[in-house]
C-alpha cells in the first residue's frame, strides 16, 4: 500500500513540476502585460516537436537539438509578442486574449502543416531504464524534470532580485506608469517576458516528450492544467505558480492511480472552480501583490 502511494506520489510530482513550468510562463507574461497568454501550451509543443524534428529528421545529437528546439520557440514568443501583441497594444485586455488564442490556433494548425498529426517519441535524456528504490519504479527521465524545475526556480529567484532586468520586470508588474517614469522600457520587458515565458514552455515540453510523447496537439491540455497551476497559486505570483502545479500534479495522479484514470483529466478543472470560488487570489495572490 506505501509502495503504490509512493509510485503515485512520484508519478504526481513529475507531471505537477511541468505544470508548473507552464505556469509560470503564465505569470510573468500576466505581470508584464496583464495578459492571459492561451498560446503558452503551444510553446509546450513547439519545446517538444522542435527537439523530434531536429533529432529524429536532421540526424542532430540531442544535445544540439534540446537548445536549438528552445532557442526556435523562444523566436516564436518574440514574434508572437512583435507582430500579434504589440500592434494592438491599445487594445482592451479581453481583445489581446483573443489574439493569443488565435495565436494558438495558428501554431497548432502550423504545427499539423509542417509535422503532420502523428505521435512522436522523443528519446530520454539519460536512458530510460527504470530505476527500483524499495519496490518504487522510478523513471530517470522523471529526475531531469524535478531537477531541472528546481534549478529554473533558483535561477528565477536570482534574476529578479540580483538583476537589473528583473527588478524592472518587477517594478513593471507593481504599477506600470510609475516604472516607465522611471525609465523602465516596458515594450521590452514585455517582449522578455514573451520570450522567458516561451522558453520555459519548451523547456517543459522537452522534459516530458520522453515520457508522453509530443504531437501537434499535446500542449491544449498542458496549456490548460498550466493556467490552472497559476490560478491556484495566485495568477502574477510565479512562485505560486510553482506551488500550484505541484497540487494539481499530485492531484490527478492520486485520482488517476486511487479511484480511475478517466477522471485525472477533469481533477484540474475541478480545482479551478473552486479555487475561484472559494479563494479567487490563489493561495499567494495576496502575498504576490505585496511583494512584487
Amino acid at each position: 500500500m506505501l509502495t503504490e502511494f509512493l509510485q503515485f506520489l512520484l508519478s504526481g510530482i513529475t507531471v505537477g513540476a511541468t505544470y508548473a513550468l507552464v505556469g509560470v510562463g503564465f505569470s510573468i507574461i500576466y505581470n508584464a502585460s496583464q495578459v492571459i497568454n492561451f498560446a503558452q501550451g503551444e510553446f509546450v509543443m513547439l519545446g517538444g516537436m522542435m527537439t523530434w524534428f531536429l533529432f529524429d529528421a536532421a540526424g542532430l545529437p540531442l544535445a544540439v537539438a534540446v537548445p536549438l528546439a528552445i532557442a526556435g520557440t523562444v523566436v516564436v514568443g518574440v514574434a508572437l509578442e512583435k507582430f500579434a501583441i504589440e500592434p494592438a497594444r491599445n487594445a482592451s485586455i479581453v481583445t489581446l486574449i483573443i489574439i493569443t488564442i488565435g495565436a494558438s490556433i495558428f501554431l497548432r494548425g502550423s504545427a499539423q502543416l509542417v509535422w503532420g498529426r502523428d505521435f512522436h517519441a522523443v528519446p530520454a535524456l539519460s536512458g530510460d531504464a527504470p530505476i527500483n528504490l524499495s519496490g518504487v519504479a522510478l523513471n530517470p527521465q522523471s529526475l531531469w524534470v524535478v531537477g531541472s524545475t528546481l534549478v529554473v526556480i533558483v535561477l528565477l529567484h536570482w534574476f529578479f532580485s540580483r538583476t537589473m532586468t528583473g527588478r524592472a520586470m518587477r517594478a513593471v508588474a507593481f504599477n506600470r506608469l510609475a516604472a516607465q517614469l522611471a525609465g523602465v522600457n516596458n515594450r521590452r520587458i514585455l517582449m522578455f517576458s514573451f520570450g522567458l515565458s516561451a522558453a520555459l514552455g519548451a523547456l517543459a515540453g522537452v522534459l516530458i516528450a520522453p515520457i508522453t510523447l509530443t504531437y501537434p496537439d499535446v500542449g491544449i491540455m498542458l496549456g490548460l492544467k498550466g493556467f490552472c497551476a497559476a490560478i491556484l497559486g495566485g495568477l502574477g505570483y510565479p512562485y505560486g505558480a510553482i506551488v500550484g502545479g505541484l497540487i494539481v500534479g499530485i492531484s490527478e495522479a492520486m485520482t488517476a492511480g486511487y479511484i480511475s484514470s478517466a477522471y485525472k483529466d477533469a481533477v484540474a478543472f475541478v480545482i479551478i472552480l473552486l479555487t475561484l470560488f472559494f479563494m479567487p487570489n490563489g493561495l499567494f495572490g495576496r502575498r504576490g501583490v505585496e511583494r512584487v
